[in-house]
């Protein structure tokens, strides 16, 4: 009688490991979705995937379109539940608008990194633990190595991880068309607001690209965000008026905007 030939553990890690860079792996992800058809059915699962790596980008270097950047991610961040890990390189951030974004100051624990590398450990090591429900990291390149660390840290702790990419020079955007393991890739651009009947500021309008979706499509929106709500227009859409067309929908729940409080006779202060 001939023994069986068993099947060594370690092969078996190797070939789950190997399947999971490759985005074959049999678990399904848990997505967290927009609320807006137009976005929605261009992601696969319906949503952004959580336990994943996703990327987001402005559409220049300048602290402009960085700002519009960082305020898509914490809509994102901010409909998770727990708290939220914020990795910087540059102490930049403005926490008011992380609130008018609807994420609360109390749930974010910040970080501050020297290096593309500190953040990188920061962000893999805050994804592996598993207890924020996002991890937001800011860093200027990101090779395909390091990608696969941080999107196998995320399938390991299951929270979303966002990986905002923030660069000094112009010459450095050229990193952000090389390939990574990432989940999805968007772009936030900053557009003119439309004009005003009346002189005066009007909303703030971005231009969302989704530049990469793993096994989903590219697809472009117009973002145009005012008091406490959002309102899309898809982009090549023939111009309509603001209210009650089927080209515009409520985006509120996907950018993380709340409308303000009302004013008491006291004034409270952020914690």
């Amino acid at each position: 009688m001939t023994a069986r030939p068993k099947t060594k553990p370690g092969l078996e890690t190797l070939r789950a490991a190997i399947g999971r860079l490759e985005g074959h792996g049999s678990r399904r992800h848990v997505t967290l979705p927009f609320g807006v058809p137009e976005i929605d059915q261009k992601l696969p699962g319906g949503g952004l995937a959580l336990g994943a790596l996703h990327e987001v980008a402005g559409g220049g270097h300048d602290a402009l379109n960085a700002s519009a950047a960082a305020h898509f991610a914490a809509g994102i961040a901010a409909r998770t539940k727990g708290q939220v890990l914020w990795i910087v390189m540059v102490a930049d951030l403005f926490a008011p608008a992380l609130q008018q974004a609807g994420l609360a100051a109390s749930r974010v624990l910040f970080v501050q990194a020297r290096t593309d590398r500190e953040a990188l450990a920061c962000f893999e090591e805050g994804l592996r633990h598993g207890g924020p429900g996002a991890v937001v990291a800011e860093v200027g390149r990101l090779g395909m190595t390091a990608s696969r660390r941080l999107q196998l840290a995320a399938e390991s702790g299951g929270g979303i991880g966002l990986l905002l990419r923030r660069w000094r020079r112009q010459a450095d955007m050229a990193d952000f068309a090389q390939p990574t393991a990432s989940t999805t890739r968007w772009r936030v651009s900053l557009l003119p607001s439309a004009p005003l009947p009346v002189p005066g500021v009007g909303h703030g309008r971005w231009r969302l690209e989704l530049l990469r979706a793993r096994s989903g499509e590219n697809a472009a929106f117009e973002v145009e965000v005012q008091n406490g709500r959002a309102e899309l227009r898809i982009a090549g859409a023939p111009g309509q008026p603001a209210t009650g067309t089927a080209d515009h929908v409520d985006l509120a729940a996907a950018m993380g905007h709340r409308p303000a409080a009302p004013r008491t006779g006291r004034r409270s202060t952020a914690a």
